[in-house]
C-alpha cells in the first residue's frame, strides 16, 4: 500500500517543496533504471529512495533486502534468483537459497520489483517506489524488461480477459518479445539461410 501524498488543501509550502524534490529524485532513478550500468550516485539515490519508501510503509530495508535489490538495479535486466544467490555468496559466502528468496518475497510485496513469470526471474520496477502495474514486455533472450505505462490499453486488455471469462491472478501483464538488441545480434533470414 503506497503512502498518499497531501491534497492541494493541505499542503504548505514546505510540503510542496518536497514534493518538488521527491519527484525530482525520482525521475532522476527512473533514467537511472532505464539506463545500465548505473553510476554509483545513481545507485545510491535509488537505494536511499527505496528506504524512505519502505519507512513510509513502517518496514524496514534490511542490509540483505538492499543488497539483492542493489543486486537487481546493477544487473539492469530480469535476473534468475539462482545467479542472484551466486553473487550473494561472492559478497556472503554462507548465504542460502531462503535469504535471498525471503528477500525477493519482501521486495515483491513492496512493489519495488516484478517477477518475470515468463522466464522465472526478477526485475527492478522502472517507476521504482511508483509502480503504477503496467504492461511488461519481457525479451526471452536476454531479460531486458520495458514497462509500458499505457492504462487505457491495460483497461481494454483486463475488459476483454474478463469478457473471455477469465480473472488475471495477478497486477502483471507481460508480453514475450526479443528486445532490438537481441535482433541487431541475429542473422537475418537469407545470413541463416547461407550459413546452412
Amino acid at each position: 500500500m503506497k503512502t498518499a501524498k497531501p491534497s492541494p488543501e493541505t499542503a504548505t509550502p514546505h510540503d510542496h517543496h518536497h514534493d518538488d524534490d521527491h519527484a525530482h529524485t525520482h525521475a532522476n532513478v527512473q533514467a537511472v533504471l532505464r539506463t545500465s550500468p548505473a553510476s554509483p550516485a545513481s545507485l545510491d539515490a535509488a537505494l536511499e529512495m527505496a528506504e524512505a519508501y519502505c519507512r513510509e510503509r513502517g518496514e524496514k530495508l534490511t542490509p540483505i533486502r538492499r543488497k539483492v535489490l542493489e543486486l537487481l538495479l546493477t544487473s539492469g535486466r530480469a535476473t534468475k534468483a539462482y545467479s542472484l544467490l551466486d553473487e550473494m555468496r561472492q559478497i556472503h559466502p554462507g548465504s542460502a537459497p531462503p535469504t535471498v528468496y525471503r528477500a525477493l518475497d519482501f521486495l515483491l510485496s513492496a512493489g519495488l520489483i516484478h517477477r518475470i513469470e515468463s522466464i522465472n526471474a526478477f526485475a527492478v520496477c522502472h517507476d521504482l517506489t511508483q509502480c503504477q502495474h503496467g504492461i511488461l514486455v519481457v525479451c526471452q533472450q536476454c531479460g531486458n524488461v520495458t514497462e509500458l505505462h499505457e492504462p487505457k490499453l491495460r483497461q481494454a486488455l483486463v475488459a476483454q480477459i474478463e469478457a473471455a471469462g477469465y480473472r488475471l491472478s495477478g497486477d502483471g501483464i507481460e508480453l514475450k518479445g526479443v528486445c532490438a538488441q537481441c535482433q541487431a545480434a541475429q542473422p537475418s533470414p537469407a545470413e541463416a539461410a547461407a550459413q546452412s
